[in-house]
This record gives C-alpha cells, structure tokens and sequence, in this order.
C-alpha cells in the first residue's frame, strides 16, 4: 500500500493578491478546472495500490481542505492540523508515526500540493521506478530533469547508476534510479547554465518516497529530537470532527527543519529518480505565464480583460474589467480588494510587499473580502463607519453558532432560499424577499434548512462592527 501524504501548509506570498494567508494557492484553480489541492490528488487515482491521501495542513483551512476533497468524491482522507508549521521533516515524521500506528509499514509519497504536472504519465512512470527502489529500502527523491537554466530552485547533482539488491540492473530498463552526490542550493545563472549544459543535474521537486520504518529510522539517527517532539505531538493529540488535531504544546517545541536539510543530505541510502513531467512548482506569477495557454502575441489571459498592443503578459481579472494598453513582459491582477503590477522579472519581490502589508497589519495579507467558514461564506460588500453590508451564503444543512453582539444590531433579507432563524425563544422561517431585524444584545441564530444554498443580505449598523464583537453560546 502507498499513502500519498499531501504537504499543505504552505502561504504561497508570491502569488499575492490571489493567494492569502487564509485562501492559499493550494487552494485556488489556477490551472485547469480543479485546485492546485484536488489535482494533486487526482493524478494519483490510476495509480496502482495508491490508498486515501495523509493530508498536512494549517488548522485554518481544515474546513476549506475538507470541503475541496468532498467535491472530488474523497471522504477518508485522513486531515492532520498543525497548530504552527515547522517545516517538512516534521510533518513527514507526523505522516510515518500514523501510518506505522495501522499495523503496516506503507510506503510513504510526499507530495506539495502546489505542484503543477502536465505529463500524468510521466510522474506514473517516475513513481513506478521509486516504488521499486522504496521497496528495497532506498529513501528516493525525485529530480526533474531541467528544460532550462533556472535560478529559483536547488539543484542535485546525479551520481551512479544503482543496481539491485542483487547486484544486478533492474528487470525493466525504465526502472533507473541514481545516487545522491549532492544537494546544492539555488545558484546564480552563470552556474545554472553550466549545471543544465553538464546533463548531471536535476532540479529538487521536494517530493519523495520511502518506507515510513526507514525514513524514521533515519530521522532517530539524524534528528532524534523531531520524532521525539513529533512522537508527543501525536501521542497527545485529538480527534476532532473528520480531523486530528496535533498536540499545540509539543508540536511548538518540535525543532523546524526540511526533509532534505535533517534527513536526506546525510543518509547514506537516499537516491533520485529522474522525472521529466512538464513539472512547474508554481510558486510565482512568471511561472503560471510559463504554463499558461498563450495568444498570439504570448499573453496569458483570465476573465474579463481588454487589451491592445500588449505582449508576453500575465493578465488576471476576478471582479470586473481589466484594461490594458501597450504594456510588454508584464503581469497584472485583479481582486475585490488589491491590484498588482509588476514587470515579469521582478515578480520574486512579491513576497516583500506582503510582509510589508503584514507589518502594516492591513487584512489585505490575510484575507479575500470572500471569507470561507465551514457552514458556507460571506462577502463583504460595503464598509463605512457606522455600517457595513454583507453577502451571506449558508450551505443546506448548515447553521451558523448561536450568539449576540453588545454593540451592532444586524438586518437580514433573503434572496434565495428559505432561513430557519431563532430570535431569543422565537423561531419562525423567512422566505425569499422577506427580511427580520435583530436588535443588538438579542441571541440570534441562522440556519438554512432547505436542499440549496440559502443566499441573504447582512446590514449591520452600531458603533463597532469588529469580528471580535460576539458572544457564542453554542456552535455547530
């Protein structure tokens, strides 16, 4: 059996102002019909012996995880939460320490869920090659093959070919694996050149595979202190609902590290299986040009935008239309709330103006003004001093916690479908076009009790209309 553990956890800064903290691009369709998430997994379904996915993830987006996986007909993922992230080695030491608590010794497949692969037939091939070294005790990593000199990865440099326990070459030709000689990190373009033009080079994908009993066995000769931290983490922590819920305590006490930095530059059994896929790791707006479908004049196009005498562009319209005129080698993005224009190469520096954002505290960083919670979304419309307006959509089934505010009374008009809501003692429905008035102080609840999305508007009003301003006094 081969568990797919799925790495989640990540931010993706670069590909601000699509991606949030708490709506990462794994979470996004940013190619094709499906999230970077769901086709993580879904290239994996024709794969033989390949078991529900191990899925790593920030605790604040379990809901969103979940939700993404039922739309793809996944319902035995088994969904860890982080309460801090601490990097790779930790969560594959987490991933094995579940595994092996089954009874079995599974082979593991480490996956980010923010990969791009446009060959499935490649990555089949090149896991086909790992699971019969994995199986022999090999900790593999697999390399891509270059196209071309690139300075945002790390490199590894092949060694020789391997043999067979035997001695002998595998049965099948294709089966080809290589020692490790060394990992090296991104270089400057003068020496990636030389790196691609020598054909000894892969770039580092950050995936993996090994057995769960030996890459542990390495991780308590390297960096006992992670599986011990980790070992506590899991032996302490909890079911909740469809997810488990690390220990906060000792995870924070786990030491933060890669796999590659504490396990796989210093064991003597790693190998690595050179892939060529079409793999792209996404991580900025210069490689989804790269990947992009593309005009005639080179430009990569989505939404409503309008252009003339624009070239080799990235342009990204989410809410209205977008304009350009005669811009070259550039990208620009719409959202709701921000707009980003940028040169194709200077994209890297994205991640600056995030944190500058963050320093700044300004929800821009955090969040789309579509915010996800598990009973469905809200929206926000308008903002003033005195107000703000709303659009709520709660998923059938679904209802929101009982609670009341001290400082904001709320308005709620339906525009589809039928409300359940419950004012103090009184419950009473309210159907399409009708409304209801909750004056402040009063416990209230919504819930949609139909068969499809019940869709209203919010009017708040009141001297303070901050998040932080509830009282719950039972949620769902």
């Amino acid at each position: 059996m081969i568990y797919p553990v799925i790495l989640a956890g990540g931010s993706g800064t670069r590909l601000w102002p699509l991606s949030r903290e708490l709506y990462p691009k794994q979470l996004l369709d940013l190619v094709g019909d499906h999230t970077m998430l769901q086709s993580t997994v879904l290239r994996l379904k024709d794969f033989k012996g390949m078991s529900d996915p191990i899925v790593i993830c920030n605790e604040n987006h379990r809901f969103m995880i979940a939700e993404q996986f039922r739309n793809i007909s996944i319902s035995h993922a088994s969904i860890i939460l982080e309460p801090v992230g601490r990097n790779t080695a930790p969560a594959v030491a987490v991933a094995a320490l579940q595994a092996t608590s089954r009874g079995d010794d599974p082979l593991l497949l480490v996956l980010p869920a923010d990969h791009f692969i446009k060959d499935v037939s490649g990555l089949h091939n090149a896991l086909h090659t790992g699971v019969y070294f994995a199986r022999k005790g090999r900790l593999i990593t697999f390399g891509i093959v270059p196209e071309a000199p690139e300075t945002g990865y790390g490199y590894i440099r092949k060694g020789k070919k391997l043999a067979n326990s035997d001695g002998k070459p595998p049965e099948r030709e294709s089966l080809e694996a290589v020692a490790i000689d060394e990992f090296v990190e991104k270089p400057d373009l003068k020496t990636a050149i030389e790196y691609v033009n020598s054909e000894n080079y892969c770039w580092n994908s950050g995936m993996f595979m090994f057995r769960a009993s030996a890459v542990l066995e390495e991780m308590n000769t390297y960096v006992p202190e992670i599986v011990k931290a980790c070992e506590n983490a899991v032996l302490k922590g909890k079911e909740d609902l469809d997810f488990f819920r690390l220990d906060e305590q000792s995870f924070e006490a786990c030491p933060g590290d890669s796999i590659d930095y504490a396990v796989m530059e210093k064991t003597k059994n790693g190998a690595m299986v050179p892939m060529q896929a079409g793999w792209n790791d996404l991580g900025s707006w210069e490689a989804l040009w790269q990947v992009g479908e593309k005009d005639e004049h080179e430009n990569v196009i989505h939404g409503d935008v309008l252009i003339h005498d624009v070239k080799n562009s990235f342009l990204h319209a989410s809410t209205r239309l977008l304009a350009a005129v005669g811009l070259e080698d550039h990208i620009v993005v719409e959202t709701s709330d921000a707009v980003l224009i940028s040169p194709r190469n200077k994209v890297q520096d994205i991640k600056s103006l995030v944190n500058i954002l963050k320093a700044g505290q300004r929800e821009e960083a955090l969040s789309h003004k579509k915010v996800y919670r598990p009973w469905g979304s809200s929206e926000t419309i308008v903002v003033s001093d005195r107000f703000q307006v709303k659009r709520v959509i709660i998923k059938p089934g679904a209802k929101l916690a009982l609670q009341k505010h001290f400082n904001r009374a709320e308005h709620w008009i339906v525009l589809r479908g039928t409300a359940l809501v419950r004012k103090e003692d009184e419950e009473f429905l309210l159907k399409e076009d009708n409304s209801t008035y909750i004056p402040l102080g009063v416990a209230h609840r919504l819930e949609n009790p139909g068969k499809i999305p019940l869709e209203l508007i919010e009017v708040r009003s009141g001297s303070y209309l901050g998040e932080d301003d509830i009282v719950r006094f039972e949620d769902a």
